[in-house]
């Protein structure tokens, strides 16, 4: 299946497409309806610029990652604009890496790293993130017969694996995972599935809730499953019903449906099937429906003996040969056959034939005449598969692999995912009640929200989750959800310690697509809290006590007094503790009217308190 199937050079995130986008399509953006995955073993074609860069600084795996555009030269950025992720990004929102594999509990096999020893992780990733993509790496099951079924089916090692992949996802910054465990279904006997299954189940749950602790993704990759009911073959060991509520993607590797004898790679009436019964069972926008962007050419009968000098390998039932799709023209020529349109598989196919002329081992004359029979997947058959996206609302469709098809096909998914485009849209935030953004500590201010369509039709019913990114953090939080009123606007008022960011988002949907408002920063301003007394007596203590919120230690604090018609410094001073409390003593010998005041300077911010009187009696 499709973690043995293996093409040697996948002209991956260098194909540069022959089409170029309207100013149509970039007026109104496409759905963003395309994945797909990213094998180790192509990374040497994904950036070849890559090379160029310096990697004595690059952070090691694990470690904050920073690719900053000055490591970069003309000539790489613009081969990275050129590149298939960069060029098509508008039709993508995530991809998944194709470069773990799970070995042990506590050990997951890192096959990027076996793939491309001199060429760090951390620069591929970098590029990768440059274009706004979710990473979503794949893993698969690395071990051998009954070994990972045994793992999940003991509570402490299910409890370990579930560890190591929250970790690798969490050190690398990876925005989820996707599970591609096919050992399940096809090295494991089919006898023991009703065992593992519930297993498989505990683990999902449980993965599921570490995961999405720390908002990450849980994508599940399997071969296809069929309605119980109807008692018809399909891989039951993955209990789709049971893990749907768990799972944010499911990635239907709707290809192999024929592998062994000449066929469909994946027969449309087929995939609808598979298709139907998962969005039965969770919602459409988790279901993702595979695209195989590669052929297979088969040996149908030999005619004759063949010369040693033929291919070796030749024999009927032999394993397919297996081309990219953006070769199937060039194949087709070669091969000086005519493909034809099957519209019932809604695939390409061509059978021909080739003829050998030599000598056999013992120097006889011979000749042989091997028939051939090829199907593979077309522009045509992706509109089609990509109009299933469409009626079933679905996420989208996941391509084995990425880069694989030819530019008419990524034209045919473009053109679907512009007729289907969500409405934009527009989201502006405002902060009132307040001058220069900036508010006393504990002040209350109000920020107000406007979302509309492009035409400026308000969005009523909508709701906005209000986020927020305070001085010192680098990730946004949402503090509330709010729903738009009837002219499309939001308001709720706002109290704050520090200064922070605040920001709009809104969710995608079927109908209208995602959205980010404006940044609006809103400044702090520290304030005083003082007690004093009113009156006191000539030469006895004056004590002034006070604190500053947010409480801050070792700001340094000085009491000033007004001297002809100026303040000055009366050499009483002290720092804050650790809750931002001081205290403050002197003393007047001389009756009269004090008029004071406190400043403090914390983190180079003056800050005055208002001017008080005391009577000196």
């Amino acid at each position: 299946m499709r973690s043995k199937f293996r093409i040697a050079t996948v002209l991956l995130l260098c194909t540069i497409l022959s089409f170029s986008h309207s100013s149509n399509a970039v007026e109104n953006q496409p759905r963003t309806i395309v994945t797909g995955w990213i094998p180790y073993y192509s990374v040497k074609t994904v950036l070849p610029f890559i090379k160029k860069l310096p990697t004595t600084n690059s952070p090691i795996v694990g470690a904050p990652i920073t690719c900053e555009p000055s490591e970069y030269s003309a000539e790489n950025i613009a081969a990275l604009n050129a590149s298939y992720l960069y060029t098509n990004k508008d039709l993508m929102k995530e991809v998944m890496p194709f470069w773990f594999s799970l070995k042990s509990p506590t050990l997951i096999r890192n096959d990027y790293l076996t793939g491309n020893p001199s060429w760090p992780m951390a620069d591929t990733l970098c590029l990768m993130r440059k274009t706004g993509l979710k990473i979503i790496p794949t893993m698969t099951d690395g071990t051998d017969k009954l070994v990972l079924s045994g793992y999940l089916a003991n509570p402490q090692t299910r409890t370990t694996i579930v560890n190591t992949i929250v970790d690798l996802v969490n050190k690398n910054g990876f925005d989820g995972i996707d599970l591609d465990f096919e050992g399940f279904a096809f090295v494991d006997p089919n006898t023991t599935w009703a065992k593992t299954a519930p297993h498989w189940v505990n683990f999902i749950k449980e993965l599921s809730l570490q995961l999405h602790v720390s908002e990450k993704l849980l994508s599940v990759s399997t071969p296809y499953v069929f309605n119980p009911t109807e008692k018809q073959k399909g891989y039951t060991v993955y209990a789709w019903a049971e893990i749907a509520s768990s799972i944010d993607r499911l990635r239907i590797m709707t290809y192999d449906y024929s592998v062994a004898r000449p066929g469909p790679i994946g027969p449309i009436a087929w995939t609808e099937k598979t298709l139907k019964y998962a969005i039965s069972i969770m919602p459409a926008s988790k279901v993702f429906i595979g695209l195989p962007g590669y052929g297979r050419d088969w040996i149908t009968s030999i005619v004759g003996t063949c010369p040693t000098n033929a291919p070796a390998g030749l024999k009927v039932g032999s394993r397919a040969a297996t081309f990219k799709m953006s070769y199937a023209n060039t194949k087709a020529a070669i091969d000086k056959a005519t493909p034809v349109f099957d519209v019932k598989n809604s695939e390409a196919t061509y059978s021909y034939v080739q003829t050998f002329n030599g000598l056999t081992s013992k120097g006889a004359a011979t000749t042989c005449s091997v028939s051939r029979t090829v199907w593979y997947q077309n522009d045509r058959s992706y509109t089609e598969r990509m109009n299933l996206v469409a009626k079933y609302q679905l996420g989208g469709a996941a391509l084995w692999t990425l880069g694989m098809e030819d530019s008419t096909a990524t034209t045919a998914m473009r053109n679907v995912a512009l007729a289907i485009a969500p409405d934009a849209v527009m989201s502006s935030l405002t902060i009132e009640n307040i001058e220069s953004k900036t508010v006393n500590y504990g002040d209350i201010f109000t920020l107000k929200g406007v979302l509309t369509l492009k035409d400026m039709t308000p969005i009523a019913g909508l709701a906005v989750s209000l986020e927020m990114k305070r001085e010192a953090e680098t990730a946004w939080t949402s503090i509330a959800t709010l729903t738009t009123s009837e002219d499309g606007s939001i308001s709720t008022p706002i109290t704050i310690g520090g200064s922070a960011e605040f920001r709009l988002t809104t969710t995608g949907t079927w109908e209208r697509a995602e959205s980010t408002s404006n940044v609006e920063p809103v400044t702090v301003r520290p304030k005083l809290i003082l007690e004093r007394p009113a009156t006191v007596q000539h030469g006895k203590p004056i004590r002034i006590t006070g604190k500053i919120l947010p409480g801050t230690s070792g700001s340094a604090v000085e009491l000033q007094r007004m001297v002809a018609g100026s303040w000055q410094n009366i050499r009483v001073s002290t720092v804050t503790d650790t809750n931002g409390d001081f205290s403050l003593e002197t003393s007047e010998a001389t009756r009269g009217i004090l008029v004071l005041r406190v400043q403090i300077i914390s983190g180079g911010q003056e800050i005055n308190s208002p001017e008080f009187s005391i009577v000196v009696r």
